[in-house]
């Protein structure tokens, strides 16, 4: 319990004295996230993981999200926005850098709440979302390019039941990375404003009452490929368990609402391989590498959750596309 640590956030930020004992948040996976009960109110408090601050491009990255989350608030968009102290959003004390919320009393949905009314309505806020600023542009996309075979040596010395999984699937790793290399460089030359992380995780919701939140990840990204993308999370894909009726809802929600759709669904779906970045990541923290301690249990649990996925994925393929809206 970073209590101390809390107990400072409220008296720099002015938020009154701590009336019962901070809870910790479920649900992030890079962050820590603490429900504060004060004299003056309840609040969130979102604690920056230390080594992603470490990152050269973390504190640029951060200031573009801070500026697409005003104007998501200037337009209307139902999101929880940081707090501003002092004319900014991010806060430090002690070297921990934090963001502050209102709080708001809604829950993330589970697979099995989530229902066609649902997925029609994040696919309209997200047509609203990408038609903020949405423009062409001739952007270079970023290939990836992991030493699937680095870790999986240090897996043989540190972690059997790892080591095998990824040995045993490295020929599924090299086709998703080199066909995802390949799918880059075809996507239109078009960008919008993008949430890059807008699962059903992330946000919460009173009834058909709902508010986005995690805003850090807002950046420009491909709105064919983040359309594509939680078209998946929120029709089942993180389960493994696939919903088409819930898929094909969201994609005719968010074309009914304007959102233009791809022509290419092939390139779309072997465009979506960021997960093998999170693979990755993973495997450094379960690898006790660029990370504290206390990740290596979620790293080892997230290499699973992840494998699953990419396994699953490859798998569904033909359906997917089959149901791709046209």
């Amino acid at each position: 319990m970073d209590l101390e640590l809390l107990e400072g956030i409220c008296g720099q930020c002015d938020l009154g004295t701590l009336e019962s004992e901070p809870q910790k948040l479920k649900g992030g996976f890079l962050h820590k996230m603490y429900s504060l009960f004060t004299t003056k109110g309840r609040y969130a408090v979102k604690l920056l993981n230390p080594h992603i601050m470490q990152r050269e491009t973390a504190m640029g990255n951060y200031r573009t999200a801070e500026r697409f989350e005003f104007m998501l608030e200037e337009k209307g968009i139902p999101v929880i926005p940081s707090l501003v102290f002092w004319g900014k959003k991010m806060q430090s004390i002690k070297g921990q850098f934090f963001y502050l919320y209102d709080w708001y009393d809604g829950k993330a949905l589970k697979r099995e709440e989530i229902t066609e009314p649902h997925c029609r309505e994040i696919g309209k806020l997200l047509a609203g979302i990408h038609a903020l600023d949405r423009h062409k542009e001739a952007r270079a996309q970023e290939e990836i390019h992991i030493d699937w075979e680095f870790y999986i040596k240090q897996y043989s010395e540190k972690n059997k039941e790892l080591y095998g999984l990824l040995k045993e699937n490295l020929p599924l790793l090299l086709e998703s990375q080199n066909n995802g290399n390949a799918a880059v460089k075809k996507l239109p030359s078009i960008v919008s404003v993008c949430h890059n992380d807008m699962d059903s995780k992330n946000v919460l919701w009173k009834g058909m009452d709902c508010r986005i939140i995690d805003l850090e990840c807002l950046g420009y990204s491909s709105p064919f490929v983040e359309l594509y993308e939680l078209a998946l999370c929120w029709s089942g894909y993180q389960e493994c368990r696939m919903d088409y009726r819930l898929f094909r809802c969201f994609l005719e929600s968010y074309a009914g609402a304007g959102g233009e759709l791809p022509e290419d669904w092939e390139t779309i779906y072997w465009s979506n391989y960021g997960r093998l970045e999170w693979l990755e990541y993973n495997m450094k923290r379960s690898l006790s590498m660029e990370c504290a301690e206390d990740e290596i249990g979620m790293g080892i649990s997230e290499v699973k959750n992840t494998m699953e996925n990419i396994i699953y994925y490859r798998s569904a393929k033909e359906d997917i596309l089959r149901n791709c809206v046209r």
